[in-house]
Order: structure tokens, then sequence, then C-alpha cells
């Protein structure tokens, strides 16, 4: 295409609506050559524009860049956007064989590919805007025998990324990254040995649009059952930002530190499966874990056997034998927060997509029943909302949902807290769910109605934490018990100096400094040396995690994990 084409695509690949009065100077064509040049465009591409009084906006956001967007979502790489090539691999392993003196954080972004590829000699099948596609270098003062678990690592740092922006997706080892049954992206690695360094070429392909002509796949968007989703320019910044601080970890200490999260997010995890290669079975048995290696430990009725990265591809069993315990496959796992209830189907441990809705509008809840409750197990939920919207919540569903309070103890987890039955269950959910994100003592932290900051030992001892207002409570209290500050919330700076910034500074300081005094605590406790991570989670998780002093980002792991709670009830479905 030619470079109007891409200029006109790129801007109105956000799906918002732009005029043509602002398109055309961008594009640099008169406002009445804009339909001529829109009917140039690929045909799936050209169906989705909507016109309507000057304003032109496509039915889907795509996965499309320009430059200069590039370069600031890239901030830290040596980003390159090239619209179309062979392969993005193909570009960076051409530089790394070259007299290119380092590919070492250069990324190439691509939006199509003539001979993308994937592992094991598949290609790679996508079309315009509907994948985001990119190559990243990284090299490493290694052999390439010890990069074997490069790959998991980057299916980590994706899967990661993914999690933040509230996509529940797994990894099928070694590197898909998957969503029940469905394929959502792949990874491969490919290196060039130089100078006695190692170069690696990560290639990252990740449905942004559902390819309609791939089976069993599925997409970003797809994953939301709105249509409303993170933007391909938030994906790709997520992804790049947990490649920059995986990578250099893995370069560092290898893959064990990573062994336990790994395992985590791992579909197939203590389940039966079939190894395949070239069409036949190789081995079954029970996947039970994965080496420091990157090797897939397989449970066979011959022993223990491990599988090396690229062997063998990895597909569930057809036909699983399950014990009376683990019969039940499908459940309905409800959160009660104090101002929405959030909803989710689980299928065989896979969380489907998040739905929520008000108490005083609960249809879309009886609505989802009516579509897929015939074949659910079970309810079952936790929540804060008190009984009368309890109730409100029962009258949408025909089948008992079954509360889960919070306890003396459950899943190893002992719960310190002097009367149980007074603590609020989602904050003992989300400590239960912190447990596939870390195993290390850790801060969980919930950004609600309210504000929690609750502290988890290493050893599974929960000691308790604090409440306090969340940001709008915050607000509402000043507009109300202080004269003249009933007025609109500003930004936060270090140093405000309106009354509007000086509001919006001073609640995210007390959200911080509670955060920060609680880690502090909870380090002294466990020891030094010994780290102590932070989990967030709630509609105020990422702005908290932007303001934490950039020191302790550095020298501390910090998570966003959003539908904590979810996770908790999942862990508790899936091993109490």
């Amino acid at each position: 295409m030619h470079p109007m084409h891409w200029k006109l695509l790129a801007r109105l690949a956000d799906g918002e609506a732009h005029h043509v009065r602002t398109l055309s100077p961008y594009v640099g064509v008169k406002p009445q050559q804009l339909n001529g040049l829109w009917q140039q465009m690929p045909a799936h591409v050209r169906g989705l524009l909507r016109q309507n009084d000057g304003y032109w906006r496509l039915v889907r956001p795509l996965a499309v860049f320009d430059e200069t967007g590039l370069q600031q979502l890239a901030a830290g790489f040596d980003a390159r956007l090239v619209h179309e090539c062979t392969s993005s691999n193909d570009l960076l392993l051409a530089d790394a064989r070259s007299e290119v003196p380092a590919v070492h954080r250069r990324l190439y972004v691509t939006h199509s590919q003539s001979k993308g590829r994937g592992r094991q000699g598949k290609s790679w099948q996508s079309r315009l805007g509907e994948c985001l596609m990119f190559s990243l270098g990284w090299t490493f003062d290694k052999a390439q025998a010890e990069l074997g678990p490069l790959a998991l690592v980057c299916a980590l740092a994706c899967q990661r990324a993914l999690q933040q922006q509230g996509l529940a997706a797994q990894i099928k080892w070694p590197n898909d990254l998957v969503v029940g049954g469905d394929k959502l992206g792949g990874i491969l690695i490919e290196t060039v040995r130089s100078g006695g360094r190692t170069h690696a070429v990560i290639g990252i392909g990740i449905n942004y649009v559902l390819p309609k002509q791939v089976e069993q796949a599925t997409s970003v968007q797809a994953a939301f059952q709105t249509g409303i989703g993170p933007s391909a320019a938030t994906v790709l910044q997520s992804v790049l930002q947990q490649l920059a601080q995986l990578l250099p970890q893995f370069a560092e200490s290898g893959f064990a530190p990573l062994l336990a999260e790994y395992q985590a997010v791992h579909r197939d995890q203590g389940r039966s499966v079939s190894l395949f290669k070239d069409g036949k079975v190789q081995f079954e048995g029970r996947a039970v874990g994965v080496t420091a290696q990157g090797a897939l430990k397989l449970q066979t009725a011959d022993g223990e056997r491990e599988v090396v990265n690229g062997e063998v591809s990895l597909r569930p069993k057809e036909k699983l034998q399950t014990t009376v315990a683990e019969a039940k496959t499908r459940y309905l796992l409800l959160d009660g927060g104090n101002s929405q209830l959030k909803w989710v189907w689980v299928e065989n441990g896979v969380l489907g997509p998040v739905e929520r809705a008000p108490y005083r509008e609960l249809a879309p809840l009886g609505e989802a029943w009516r579509q897929h409750g015939s074949a659910a197990d079970s309810i079952i939920g936790c929540a804060v909302c008190g009984e009368a919207k309890k109730a409100l919540v029962a009258a949408q569903l025909p089948k008992e949902i079954v509360w889960l309070p919070s306890m003396p103890q459950g899943l190893g987890v002992r719960n310190h807290y002097r009367n149980p039955a007074e603590h609020g269950a989602d904050r003992w959910f989300n400590a239960l769910g912190s447990r596939r994100f870390t195993q290390n003592a850790c801060v969980v932290v919930s950004c609600g109605t309210a504000v929690t900051v609750d502290a988890l030992t290493h050893d599974d001892h929960y000691l308790g934490g604090t409440i306090m207002p969340g940001f709008h409570l915050m607000k509402e209290a000043m507009a109300l018990k202080t004269a003249n500050l009933n007025r609109p919330i500003g930004k936060v700076y270090a140093f405000p100096t309106t009354t509007s910034n000086a509001l919006a500074s001073g609640m995210m300081d007390a959200v911080c400094g509670s955060i920060l005094l609680m880690h502090s605590r909870l380090q002294e406790k466990t020891g030094e040396g010994q780290p102590v991570d932070v989990v967030l989670t709630g509609g105020g998780a990422a702005k908290v995690a932007l303001n934490l002093p950039q020191s302790f980002i550095l020298d501390n792991t910090v998570k966003i994990v959003d539908n904590l709670v979810l996770y908790g009830l999942l862990n508790w479905v899936e091993q109490a």
C-alpha cells in the first residue's frame, strides 16, 4: 500500500470518530479524495468503515501504528516500523548477521508478513490489522544452549501483560498464549552467535482481532464480550514493559526464580495430557511441572519423564480420567463488591471474560444464566455488599448460591484476624488469590470503594491489615465536611500548587503511604534480603502503581491483577 494508505489507516485504527477535515491534512490529500483512497484498502478493512456527517470511524479498532505513536509507546527501545515485510524476525536476523554493531533492544513492528512463521516450521497466518506482530532483539552473555527457557520467560512476560489488561490468558507449554482451548498468540525464538555473545531474536504474534480463517483461535477483542478492550498500543506497551523487566532478571538469575509463577499460569498443570510429534502420540501422562531448563515434567506409567522444549507439541487429552472430586468442571463465580457485582464463568479451571453490573440493574446476570447456566455445576461467591444486595443477586439465579465467608484458615493460609467472621470475605479471597501470582511475602492492596492493605508472609500467615476510604469516599468526605473543597479533583503532583491538585495529591499520598508503611513492616518481619512483593487489584490499582516511588518500583516486584477476588475463589474451587 502507498504511505498515504498507512497514514489514514493508522489514524482511524483507534476506532474513534475522526472528521474528514482533520483526516485530509494529516494524510496530505483533499477531503474529496479520501473516499477514493479508502476504496483501495484491502476488502476486509474497507468494510469496517462507517461514515456519518463527515465523521469517519471503524467498527472495531485495529493493530495499526504510526511512527510517532510507536516511538512514544516503545520508549527505551530502538523501535522501527516496517509496514510490510517477509518476517520481522528476518529483519532482525539480518541485522544480527551484518556489520550492524548491536541489535540489543532493537524492535521491529510490522503490519503485514508474507512469510510469517511459528514454532516447528508452521506458518503464522494473519490479515492486515488483525494481529499484533513484532520482533525484539536481546543480547545475552550466555551460550545458545543456556537459553532453552527463554521462550517460557517471554511467554510469561506476555501473560503478565495481558493479565494486567484484564485478559485471563494462560500458557500452553512451552510458549503458546491461550484462553481455554483457543490460541491467542505465539512466540518464536531464533538466535545468532557472534563475538562470544548470543543475539536472541524474539518474535511475538498476538491476535488482536479474531482471525476468522484460523480454527481454534481467539483474540484480545474476543476476550471482552462487549468488544471493548485495551488498544493494540496499550497491549504492545505493556508487553514491552514486562519483557524489559523479565529478560534482565533471566539473564542474571536464570529461569528458576520464575518457575512457580509460570506453573501457576500453565494451562495444563496437573492435568492428563497427550504429547504429539509429527501427528503421532509419543507419551501420555500428567503434566506435573517444568524444570529450571524449561523442560516439561510428565508423570507417565513408566515414571517421570522430562520432555525438552521444542521436541513435541502439547494438547489436552480429549477424554480425561477424573475422580469424583474432579467431576465438576463448570462454575459461576460471583464477587459481590460494595458498588457492583462481578461474575465469571469457569470451565475446566479457565476463567472466561469477567462481566459486571450495578445492583440496581442485574438483568444482565439473569440473561447470562439463561445463555450459559444450564451446564453450571454450582454458583460460588463472596460478598461484602450486605444481605439486601445478595437477595437481589439470588433473585436473578434459579440455583442456590454458596456464599463463602472469611475463614480461620484455608488452602494452607492461616488467618490471624481476631474474629474471622467480621473480616471482609473480599480481603480473605484477595489473599488466597495472590498465591497464583507470587509465593513470596506480599502486601495485598485492593483499591475500590475502600482501600485495604493486607500482609501475607512467605510461609502463608495472613497477618491482617488496614482499611481506609477509597478515592471517591475521600473526595465525598472533603466536599461534605470541609468548606470550599467541593470542587473537581485535579492531578497528582509532587508539589501541588492548586487546591484541586492538592486534593488529588493528598489522596494518592495517603494510599501510597499506607502501602509503603505496610511493606516496611512486613519487610522487617520477613528479614532483610527476603523479597516482599506488592499485589494491587481494584479500579484504582493502575493509578496507584504509577504513583508509587520509582525507587520502590525498581527495588520490588509490583503486580497489578484485575479481579483478584475471583482468582481467590478459583483457587478455592480447585483446591479445597
